[in-house]
């Protein structure tokens, strides 16, 4: 399976190669990551319309085996070793940038990039995740029901009641990112970057729409 990935990204990157040049294989992982996340999105949607908590870990679950192709690629096959964004190759860390000119060196600039990008995703989500908290927590309770279907809306209620509180606290595990980006190669913190940006940007989407059908 790791050869096959790491064909795939090889071919990716000769496609992107006479545009990008020197970065095309970066691109080509963020357009690999795109393509993942675009197969996971109808699960995402799924779990966005009211399945449980649990459904809606499932797209970072199924992510999981990804990043870890992604790490062990980009830690052992000689064919992507020599690959770079910029000044800074793919298979590097940050404690290698670190002695490879310091923090603000060619390596080191890019990984300080990488920080500030992953820094203000999180923070968007950490915002998105706080306002729907306090609007989930200001809403008007539901309408009575009638006694039948009673136990069914109480458990609606508790749902929506635990997904409110993880709305609140989720996007706060965003920044744990900024630390698993400075101890994996450079290529797999890429990776990181554009799952959590597009899960950030999905979610934001698919709240969008859902308000837009609720005022129809």
């Amino acid at each position: 399976m790791s050869v096959f990935f790491t064909r795939l990204v090889v071919e990716l990157g000769r496609l992107l190669e006479p545009v990008l040049a020197e970065s095309a294989t970066a691109a080509a992982i963020v357009l690999f990551t795109v393509l993942v996340r675009l197969a996971l999105h109808p699960l995402s949607r799924a779990a966005f319309r009211g399945a449980t908590p649990v459904a809606g870990c499932l797209p970072v679950l199924l992510q999981l085996p990804v990043f870890f192709l992604m790490y062990q690629a980009f830690s052992s096959a000689q064919e992507l070793l020599g690959h770079r964004l910029f000044g800074a190759p793919l298979g590097a860390r940050w404690f290698d940038a670190l002695g490879e000119g310091g923090p603000f060196g060619a390596q080191g600039l890019v990984f300080l990039g990488l920080f500030a990008a992953i820094a203000v995703v999180a923070a968007w989500s950490a915002v998105r995740g706080r306002r729907a908290a306090a609007s989930s927590s200001a809403a008007p309770p539901a309408a009575p029901v009638p006694a039948t279907t009673g136990a069914a809306s109480a458990m609606s209620a508790e749902q929506q009641e635990v997904m409110r509180k993880l709305g609140g606290v989720l996007p706060l595990l965003s920044f744990g990112t900024l630390i698993t980006a400075a101890v994996v190669p450079l290529a797999a913190g890429l990776y990181l970057l554009t799952t959590t940006a597009w899960s950030v940007a999905e979610r934001a989407w698919l709240q969008a729409r859902g308000g837009q059908r609720s005022t129809l």
